[in-house]
């Protein structure tokens, strides 16, 4: 199954400070981000800003499933943003799951950890896009990819950005976030699998999330051509260069 090029949009909302919306793998994400602001007094830190994410089901009302995300969110993005640049400062974000692929919403409430995992990428990209637009300081830009092993006859085959139908009988599924120079943000793993598994499913979306990956030797580069994913980072500098050109038509 081929997975369409993902797509995105800056600035969409004119009352936040910046905002996104991004389309990937079935799932339609829109963010808006707000700050750095004022802090309440609960959330205020004498030496940094606090990272709220506010993660909105596409129906209903968050749950356990929401509040996981939210957590798993804020520690990743947190490393990324200039915290210690804003003390006593909020910087909220808010995302609003707009689509999701069938079977997602089935039986409302989901608690299970591990069903969580296939729509962390499409919030991580989307809440990075909101803050680039937002302007908020980052030391770096992050991206995420879901991979899951999946069994054929006597043979298990690694999938990048699996349906939903594959990752409910796949024997394991695997979320990494890496950021641009390729550190390890969040890793997320679900099933059976043994430690030969985990290391190739981290090398793959290393290589989909990261430009240091694809620099480490000519091997790299001649292997391009079986990339198995989209370049996550030149999409990202490609819809800021859009954007950028886009706002600049004035002049």
């Amino acid at each position: 199954m081929t997975v369409a090029a993902p797509e995105a949009d800056l600035g969409i909302l004119p009352k936040a400070d910046g905002s996104a919306t991004f389309k990937y793998a079935g799932y339609t994400i829109t963010a808006s981000v707000n700050g750095p602001i004022e802090a309440a007094r609960r959330d205020e830190h004498p030496y940094k800003a606090h990272v709220d994410v506010i993660v909105r089901p596409a129906a209903g009302t968050g749950g356990t499933r929401e509040r996981h995300l939210e957590s798993l969110l804020e520690s990743s993005l947190s490393q990324i943003i200039l915290v210690k640049d804003f003390p006593r400062c909020l910087i909220q974000i808010v995302l609003q799951i707009e689509t999701a692929p069938a079977n997602d919403y089935v039986n409302t409430k989901l608690v299970q950890a591990g069903i969580n995992l296939p729509i962390i990428p499409a919030l991580m990209q989307t809440a990075v896009l909101a803050l680039l637009s937002a302007c908020v300081p980052m030391a770096t830009t992050a991206a995420a990819a879901v991979t899951a092993f999946v069994s054929e006859g006597n043979e298990t085959r690694l999938v990048v950005d699996p349906p939903q139908r594959e990752l409910e009988t796949a024997n394991s599924a695997h979320v990494f976030a890496f950021t641009a120079r390729g550190q390890l943000l969040l890793a997320e793993s679900q099933g059976d699998f043994t430690m030969a598994e985990w290391e190739e499913a981290h090398a793959t979306a290393k290589k989909i999330c990261s430009e240091a990956a694809k620099k480490e030797g000519m091997e790299m580069v001649l292997d391009d051509e079986k990339h198995v994913g989209p370049d996550l980072q030149r999409f990202l500098r490609s819809t800021m260069e859009s954007k950028v050109a886009e706002d600049l038509l004035w002049r």
